[in-house]
C-alpha cells in the first residue's frame, strides 16, 4: 500500500498546509479533525463542516481524539507516518481553560502514545508539534559576553513596567534561542507542550519509532482563523485593522519574537517526516529573524492601508515572555532544512489572502475584558 499519513489536527492552519505539501509530493494522506468551531469559525465550510480549503484529494475522519476509539481506529486503515497537531492553542486562555487545555492536550498526547505502545498499528515514524512558548523567556547575553537563562521577571519589575530583563543588575541583550536553552514554561499552555513534547520523544524511545518534536515559533500565514482572538497575533491584529480599530500591544511594543511563514512550518514537517534519520530529538523551526510587535503591527497597518497605529497597553499578560527568537542552524544541520519565505512578501500574501475573505469578528476586546476578570492582567 506504500506510505500513509495521518495528521491529527489536518483541517487547520498548519495542517492543511502540510497536507497540501505531502500531497503534491505523491503522498497518501488521512486528515483527523474535530472541526472546533473557535478554529474554523469564518471559514467556508461544506455541509459536514470540513474547511473548503481543505485538499479534496485527503482523507478525512471527524472525531475528537478523546473520544473512545477514534485514534486506533485511524490507526486501523495501514498509517506509517503520524503527525501530530491537533491541541488547544493560545497563552491567555489556556491561563483561565486550564482542565480543558490540559485534557485536549496532555491527556490526548497520552491517548495516542497508549494506542501506539499497544503495538497493533504500522506507525514507523513520528512528528510531533511543540511550542517555542517552553523556553519561557529566550536566551540572553550579558554585557560581558556570557550566555545566560534568565528567570521569568519579577511581579514587581512588571508592576514598576520595568519590562526589559537584568541579571546582577546588568542588562541582558536577547539573542537567538537554542534548543539546548533550559525550558521555563510561564502558562498552562507552555506546559501543556513541554509535557507533549517530552511524552511523545520518551515513548516514541521506548518502542524505536523515531520521533521529532518540532518547537514552532509564531507562525503567520493564510487560513489562520482570524476570529480567534486567543492565538496567532498576526491574525489577531488583522482583525482589528479591518474592523477599524487599532492593534492592541500589551507592554510597550519593544518586545522581539520570531515570525515564520506557514510555508516554512509545512516544509518543516515534510522535511523530517519524510527523513530516514533515526533521531529521538527537538528542534526550533523559526525564521531566525527577530521582529518586534510593534513593527509587526505597523507593517500590517501600512498593507491594509489603514492609518492606525497599534494601541500600546502599558500593562503585562501573565504568561508572556519579553523576548524570544530562533537560533536555526540545529535543524539546517540535521535536515539540510533552512527556511525561504521572506517576512514582508509573506505579509504581503496573507493580505492579499485576508481581502478575499469575509470581514472577520474582532473579539480582542472581549478576550483582554476577560484576562482583566481574571487578573491575568497587570
Amino acid at each position: 500500500m506504500g506510505d500513509h499519513f495521518l495528521i491529527t489536527g489536518g483541517a487547520g492552519f498548519i495542517g492543511s498546509h502540510l497536507t497540501d505539501t505531502l500531497i503534491a509530493a505523491g503522498h497518501r494522506v488521512t486528515v483527523l479533525d474535530c472541526l472546533l468551531e473557535q478554529v474554523h469559525a469564518g471559514a467556508e465550510r461544506d455541509a459536514e463542516g470540513w474547511p473548503l480549503y481543505l485538499n479534496p484529494r485527503a482523507g478525512r475522519i471527524k472525531g475528537d481524539l478523546l473520544d473512545d476509539g477514534v485514534f486506533e481506529n485511524a490507526l486501523g486503515q495501514g498509517i506509517t507516518h503520524l503527525i501530530h497537531l491537533a491541541a488547544s492553542v493560545g497563552v491567555g486562555q489556556s491561563m483561565t481553560n486550564i482542565v480543558d487545555y490540559t485534557r485536549n492536550n496532555t491527556m490526548a498526547a497520552a491517548i495516542i502514545l497508549q494506542a501506539l505502545s499497544h503495538g497493533h498499528h504500522t506507525v514507523r515514524r513520528v512528528a510531533v508539534a511543540s511550542s517555542m512558548s517552553i523556553y519561557g523567556e529566550g536566551e540572553y547575553r550579558t554585557p560581558g559576553g556570557a550566555m545566560a537563562a534568565p528567570a521569568m521577571r519579577s511581579l514587581d519589575d512588571l508592576r514598576r513596567h520595568h519590562w526589559e530583563l537584568e541579571q546582577a543588575g546588568e542588562a541582558l541583550a536577547p539573542m537567538p534561542t537554542r534548543e539546548s536553552k533550559p525550558l521555563m514554561p510561564a502558562s498552562i499552555y507552555a506546559i501543556n507542550k513541554r509535557d507533549h513534547e517530552e511524552m511523545f520523544l520518551s515513548v516514541g524511545r521506548a518502542l524505536g519509532i523515531p520521533t521529532i518534536a518540532l518547537r514552532l515559533f509564531n507562525a503567520y500565514g493564510s487560513r489562520q482563523a482570524l476570529s480567534n482572538p486567543y492565538t496567532g497575533v498576526a491574525a489577531i491584529f488583522i482583525s482589528r485593522l479591518l474592523n477599524d480599530q487599532p492593534p492592541l500591544v500589551f507592554e510597550d511594543g519593544r518586545q522581539m519574537r520570531d515570525f515564520v511563514h506557514v510555508g516554512d512550518v509545512a516544509d518543516a514537517f515534510a522535511t523530517v517526516i519524510t527523513s530516514d534519520s533515526e533521531v529521538w530529538d527537538a528542534y526550533n523551526v523559526g525564521s531566525g529573524k527577530a521582529i518586534s510587535v510593534n513593527d509587526m503591527a505597523h507593517s500590517l497597518a501600512r498593507l491594509l492601508r489603514k492609518n492606525l497605529a497599534p494601541q500600546v497597553l502599558d500593562k503585562y499578560r501573565v504568561g508572556d515572555i519579553r523576548h524570544c527568537f530562533a537560533d536555526t542552524s540545529k535543524l539546517q544541520q540535521g535536515f539540510g532544512f533552512r527556511p525561504r519565505r521572506d517576512f514582508d512578501r509573506g505579509m504581503e500574501e496573507l493580505v492579499e489572502w485576508v481581502s478575499s475573505q469575509a470581514r472577520p469578528s474582532d473579539r480582542a476586546g472581549d478576550c483582554f475584558k476577560e484576562l482583566e476578570r481574571s487578573r491575568l492582567v497587570v
